[in-house]
């Protein structure tokens, strides 16, 4: 028998002009946000050294949530990605459900980002004002998206490479400073830091758990690889690359990152409120570092922004391949883009720019909480979706994927109890369990019109099987 071929969907129409140095920064760029760069210093306040290990843990499960998604992906590498896969296995309501919810995820995401580099470019010049930056950075970046998808995965290399210049640099002056001792942090430096104050679990492991939630919005995005399968050059050769140098990734740009940070400065001078980049920077005594990292965040900014345009604008068009949004979200522009899909999704970023102009500061963190929330969602979907297919498979319904996930179902099942987990957590803390309110909300919202869509098209209800190359 001759080995499956990866095909992609009749007449998908996507220009496949991601190359494999593009989609490996791309994947690189996912695994690194603002979540790092600013959110960790809430976190370390909270557990103390032990942020270490959940940030360790909650990289092992998205690692069994990637290979799962790239068993996937080289069974079927569409640019709907978990979508199209909810829908094959799972039924055409959950296609539905966690397109849309996707493209929620990243408009809200995308309302955060904006406003906050245009907050990071404050910085340097407090006399713009907020809106006119973050109006400047929407119309640039939706211009960058129209143009081609080669402009997008240039931008995106960059963005990326920036953020991983900046970690790879505090990592090796961190080491050095534990090494040789130089500058003023030298003296007290030590990796007895680590557990000298309290110990490894400071405030208990209750309160280490409770950080989970930002901890997994640190990771959101990293699933974004999987929407580019669909414009990548050669899918079955830099997918299975892209998502095989994940734990490398996660080990040197978190866990990696966080030790030497935690090793430099004592926990206890972290609060909610500082980088714990800017601050290593500050104790060791670099000039100009936290301008330094205030460009890295910004550029970390912009990054997810960007993402969030390239993925709304084809979660939108796989909406209406299959009859779930407004048709006309199917035409693709000269550039091969889906641009109206892009501009309707820019359209409702811009809201977010007004809205975080007049809502008070603790809105940012409640739409970091939704997004978690929709993030979560769309992990189960592609962990379910997992399950269900290798059960296909073994059933010799299904051909057999040319990369299949180690352990099988099996780590499946583990990435879902932790998600639950997750979950829990999120309902137990008082300020984060209202982005669950908002999900309730929103699936009642997306179940009303689910039925509207049946009653007026009764076919979008019905399940259809891709139509793929059948191996001999």
């Amino acid at each position: 028998m001759a080995s499956p071929q990866v095909t992609e969907a009749p007449e998908e129409g996507y220009e496949r002009g991601l190359g494999s140095r593009q989609v490996q920064m791309i994947a690189i760029g996912g695994a690194i946000g603002v979540g790092l760069f600013l959110g960790a210093g809430a976190n370390i306040a909270k557990a103390g050294p032990s942020l270490i290990v959940m940030y360790a843990l909650a990289g092992v499960i998205i690692f069994f949530i990637m290979r799962a998604l790239g068993e996937l992906l080289l069974y079927r590498p569409v640019s709907g990605s978990f979508a199209e896969y909810s829908r094959e296995f799972l039924g055409p309501f959950f296609g539905y459900f966690t397109a849309w919810t996707y493209w929620l995820m990243w408009v809200v995401i995308a309302m955060a980002e904006l406003t906050a580099a245009a907050i990071y470019i404050n910085y340097w010049f407090p006399a713009i004002p907020q809106w006119v930056t973050a109006l400047v950075f929407l119309i640039l970046l939706f211009g960058a998206n129209l143009i081609s998808v080669k402009l997008f995965g240039e931008i995106e290399f960059w963005f990326s490479m920036v953020k991983v210049t900046a970690i790879i640099g505090m990592i090796v002056i961190g080491l050095g400073v534990l090494t040789f001792g130089f500058s003023a942090a030298g003296d007290t430096a030590a990796v007895a830091n680590l557990w000298q104050f309290d110990g490894f679990f400071p405030k208990g492991i209750g309160s280490s758990l409770m950080t989970l939630q930002g901890v997994m919005f640190a990771y959101l995005a990293v699933e974004l690889v999987g929407v580019t399968a669909g414009e990548s050059k050669n899918p079955e050769k830099t997918l299975p690359k892209a998502i095989n140098t994940l734990p490398w990734r996660i080990a040197l740009f978190y866990v990696g990152a966080l030790t030497v940070i935690l090793c430099v400065v004592k926990w206890t001078e972290f609060g909610p409120d500082v980088s714990p980049f800017v601050k290593a920077f500050a104790v060791i005594g670099i000039p100009a570092g936290a301008g330094i990292v205030n460009f890295v965040v910004l550029t970390a900014a912009l990054s997810s922004c960007n993402s969030g345009m390239y993925s709304t604008g084809r979660m939108l068009r796989t909406l209406a391949d299959n009859g779930e949004a407004p048709r006309v979200f199917r035409r693709l522009s000269a550039s091969r883009t889906p641009a109206l899909g892009i501009g309707v999704s820019v359209a409702f970023m811009g809201i977010g720019v007004v809205l975080n102009y007049i809502v008070p500061e603790k809105a940012f963190g409640y739409v970091t909480s939704v997004a978690t929330a929709a993030g979560i969602w769309t992990w189960l979907m592609i962990l379910i979706s997992h399950i269900l297919y290798r059960r296909g498979v073994e059933a010799g319904r299904l051909r057999a994927s040319s990369f299949p996930a180690p352990g099988g179902s099996v780590c499946s099942y583990i990435a879902i109890a932790f998600l639950l987990l997750v979950t829990a957590m999120i309902a137990y803390d008082a300020e984060a369990r209202v982005c669950l309110y908002v999900m309730a909300v929103w699936a009642v919202a997306l179940a009303i019109g689910w039925a509207v869509l049946k009653a007026r098209n009764p076919q979008v209800a019905e399940r259809r099987e891709p139509q793929l190359e059948k191996t001999g």
